[in-house]
């Protein structure tokens, strides 16, 4: 299924691949409620797949508060902390700190976001330090969160949090998402800066969260042309999509020149997902993937959406492949989950009839508006 496999001289060059992964870690992260278990499914088909043995698997240390404040606010992270432990729903604070509706309160969720943020910050450490190419942390990628709030099922931007520690080496940090929504907190917490560039592929239309992401919203100050927004309607699938992110990313190639890289793969653009907005399958986004990773550069790979569980299992798995140039078979292998995969049983997700509400010329308006 998976079609890389660059070679120099008939020989397929070995990618260093980095993946986060502990049975705690993967405990603490089914516990959010919005995607029960799905780190378990996640995990379990990867390991079924038989892909473990072809990463270097490594334990994720947990954040620390200090950590967490290279981007968090002290006021919002000990009210995190404090609310935690009780999961105290009372605390009239919390509406201020974006806590309650969409981002519900429960008891341990500081540990939570502390798992993930250091998840994240152990996988751009080992790019740091050269122990692989690319560092993959699939229960990462809350890019709603901003300094002082939660948003969106988000409670700590993680994905800001392994962009600063790559700052830390290289220059120029180019952050790409592909989520249904727009990463907003990655590019405001980077809005005033040359230094990050963020691009975002996403469904902007009246109503849809959060509601940013324009194509004449750029960046700010010095970051001004430094955020890139591509806004898209309902049902693109994926070969008007691969065209839209390739044309795009030629040119940010070419301007931004990036050294390093973090990428946001939300899954909640999989035809199926109950977002029920784009239809996309895992094969057009490994096709992005694919581009992003012939630059051979550092690069962070993360989570996201995705509230299809088995969906977004099937496309991070066939991701994960496609990083690793390792074709899988279409038949699910028989693992813990094996059954949450009917009726079919197969790793391809096929699109659905709906129809692709994004003009020819209109998308061709947004490419050129960018350039």
């Amino acid at each position: 299924m998976c079609d890389r496999g660059d070679s120099n001289d008939g020989k397929v060059t070995k990618r260093r691949v980095v993946y986060i992964y502990s049975p705690e870690y993967v405990e603490t992260c089914d516990s959010l409620s919005k995607v029960p278990n799905r780190a378990s499914m996640v995990h379990s088909l990867i390991e079924a797949y038989g892909l473990l043995q072809h990463m270097r698997v490594v334990k994720p240390n947990v954040a620390s508060m200090e950590e967490m404040a290279v981007f968090h606010t002290h006021s919002y992270l000990e009210h995190l902390h404090k609310i935690s432990q009780n999961g105290d729903n009372d605390d009239p604070q919390s509406g201020d700190f974006g806590l309650g509706y969409d981002c519900p309160i429960v008891e341990g969720i500081f540990d939570y976001a502390a798992a993930v943020g250091g998840a994240t910050l152990t996988a751009a450490r080992c790019l740091l330090d050269g122990k692989c190419e690319v560092a993959i942390n699939w229960a990462g990628g809350w890019h709603h969160a901003k300094k002082d709030e939660a948003s969106g099922f988000c409670y700590v931007n993680d994905a800001v949090l392994g962009i600063l520690k790559l700052r830390e080496k290289y220059e120029r940090v180019l952050y790409v998402d592909v989520d249904l929504h727009h990463g907003d907190g990655v590019e405001d917490a980077f809005s005033f800066t040359s230094k990050v560039m963020t691009v975002s592929l996403h469904k902007f239309s009246p109503g849809f969260f959060p509601g940013t992401g324009d194509v004449s919203d750029t960046g700010l100050g010095k970051g001004r042309w430094y955020a890139v927004n591509v806004p898209l309607e309902d049902g693109i699938r994926d070969d008007r999509y691969l065209q839209v992110f390739t044309s795009v990313m030629q040119e940010v190639k070419a301007l931004f020149n990036p050294e390093a890289v973090v990428m946001q793969l939300g899954a909640d653009t999989m035809a199926g997902d109950p977002m029920c907005s784009f239809n996309m399958t895992p094969v057009g986004v490994g096709k992005c993937l694919s581009h992003i990773l012939e630059w051979e550069l550092p690069t962070l790979l993360l989570g996201g959406g995705g509230y299809n569980l088995a969906n977004t299992a099937r496309c991070w798995t066939y991701l994960t492949g496609t990083v690793l140039a390792q074709s899988l078979s279409s038949e699910i292998p028989d693992h813990e989950f094996f059954t949450e995969y009917g009726p079919d049983y197969s790793l391809e997700i096929s699109p659905s009839c709906r129809p692709d509400r994004n003009e020819s010329q209109q998308v061709e308006r947004v490419i050129s508006t960018i350039k």
